[in-house]
């Protein structure tokens, strides 16, 4: 499989799978805010003055994965430390555990009220729009949840997943990443995801789940100086 489109993971998606979700100005791309703070430009060299003043607005910062661009003086660019990309070539063994149901609208309070807890900054009240996500709920609260967020035609990036700190050490995480995973391998899609060198357990979860490193990538903000 060609995956060159994961060195430019939010461009990518935002020129395939989510175009309708893309606000455009030439080479540049964004999410709207209320979905996710991601930003995408078509390759490094991509002037992106005029359009950054027309995409981002006062008081709003952006996020860049992968390539990054030179920024005129008025904006700030600040470098994060490298994420780990990482994807998964094939079938996960799923561990037995409770029921998993997909999430609706029904559920999005509690899903915003979770991530809001364990991982914060990147989920927005319409973040999913960009895909299906699912949970494991246990004495009427949801334990844990996964979905999918970036996408292209033959890729699906598998995001959100997390567990209330009440309920960890059950499996519940490896559960739905498994699930989910295999899923999309059934609909011809790779599963590929992101995660920090700092997690160590996560990062090791999912190489146990037979996600492999395929590159480090970097990771940027982006705002008005």
């Amino acid at each position: 499989m060609d995956d060159h489109e994961l060195d430019n993971p939010f461009w990518s998606s935002l020129r395939t799978r989510h175009r309708l979700f893309a606000r455009s100005a030439g080479d540049v791309a964004r999410y709207p805010a209320e979905v996710a703070p991601f930003l995408g430009i078509a390759d490094a060299d991509t002037d992106v003055g005029q359009a950054l003043e027309s995409l981002v607005p006062a008081n709003d910062t952006v996020l860049l994965l992968g390539v990054a661009p030179r920024v005129p003086e008025s904006w700030q660019l600040d470098a994060f430390a490298d994420l780990a990309q990482m994807v998964c070539p094939g079938p996960i063994d799923v561990i037995d555990g409770p029921d998993v149901i997909e999430l609706t609208d029904a559920h999005r309070a509690d899903a915003l009220a979770l991530t809001a807890l364990v991982y914060p900054h990147y989920f927005r009240p319409r973040t999913m729009e960009l895909g299906r996500y699912f949970g494991i709920y246990e004495d009427g609260r949801l334990a844990a949840m996964a979905g999918e967020r970036l996408g292209m035609d033959a890729l699906q990036e598998i995001s959100a997943v997390c567990t209330h700190p009440d309920f960890n050490g059950r499996g519940f995480a490896r559960r739905l990443t498994a699930l989910l995973a295999n899923d999309n391998m059934d609909r011809g899609r790779m599963p590929f995801l992101h995660v920090s060198h700092d997690n160590v357990r996560a990062k090791r979860m999912y190489e146990q789940l037979g996600f492999r490193h395929r590159r480090d990538i970097g990771f940027w903000s982006l705002r008005r100086a």
